[in-house]
């Protein structure tokens, strides 16, 4: 795996060596744009309003935009340089229990190793975070921008977790609902929930790959494509709805049970 940063945790006077990788990689379904009339791959190309023609990569850098519309080259270089100390130092904030982090601003996980050197420090802080289930805040700086982050234990190493900001968390409005659900409807809702309780998240696959892949048969053999699933709808009474539920969830459990 490609290192994507190294540098120090700095916790207290403990410096603590890192290296993150990647934890995740997703596996997206990339559709190309093509030319309709003949089936043609679409490139992209740099294209320089100002000279009004189309220039080499070589020639593409990178600026930032003001407020009055001009833009400020900014090589390589002058970022590698920005004054910031979270460039190669985790800087930790302090320590909370893990269930005061909403998960709505988890943004992407990476693996901390230890980097050279001594890794008690490392070894330790793994070990503390796990007895106190707390969890350490930090800042550092990576992929071009300061983030905001979360280390937490898992599995004996540290699991470095990016956080949005607070301003990147949208205020949903009036979005929520507002009718009132009765004492019957929510009581029969919990019964379902605890009979729905366990699931295997590794036995679930992406069914949209698999859909696009009979699609893609059928297109280059001339056959039918499956019937659509029927789409559902909305239950006309709620009450009938959960009570007919629990009672498939209980005719499953019943047919698990005596499943030789």
């Amino acid at each position: 795996m490609k290192t994507m940063w190294s540098g120090m945790i700095q916790f207290g006077l403990v410096t603590v060596p890192i290296r993150l990788y990647a934890a995740t990689v997703e596996h997206p379904v990339r559709l190309h744009e093509i030319h309709v009339a003949d089936g043609s791959r679409i490139e992209h190309r740099p294209f320089c309003k100002g000279e009004n023609r189309e220039i080499p990569y070589e020639e593409v850098g990178r600026g930032l935009a003001l407020a009055d519309g001009r833009v400020v080259p900014l090589t390589e270089e002058d970022l590698a340089h920005l004054p910031l100390p979270t460039r190669r130092t985790i800087d930790v904030l302090g320590f909370v229990p893990f269930e005061d982090i909403d998960p709505i601003s988890f943004g992407r996980p990476y693996y901390a190793v230890p980097g050279p050197g001594d890794d008690r420090p490392y070894a330790l802080l793994v070990e503390a975070l796990a007895r106190t289930g707390y969890v350490a805040v930090a800042e550092l700086a990576l992929r071009s921008r300061e983030r905001l982050a979360l280390l937490r234990p898992r599995h004996g190493m540290l699991i470095l977790q990016t956080l949005l900001w607070r301003d990147e968390l949208r205020d949903p409005g009036d979005l929520a609902p507002s009718t009132p659900v009765t004492e019957r409807e929510l009581e029969l809702a919990e019964v379902l929930i605890r009979d729905l309780t366990g699931i295997n998240v590794g036995d679930v696959h992406d069914d949209y790959a698999h859909a696009l892949d009979q699609l893609v048969a059928a297109k280059i053999t001339g056959g039918e494509l499956a019937e659509e699933p029927a789409e559902p709808t909305p239950a006309l009474d709620l009450m009938a709805a959960l009570e007919e539920s629990v009672r498939a969830a209980e005719r499953a459990h019943e047919r698990l049970r005596h499943r030789p």
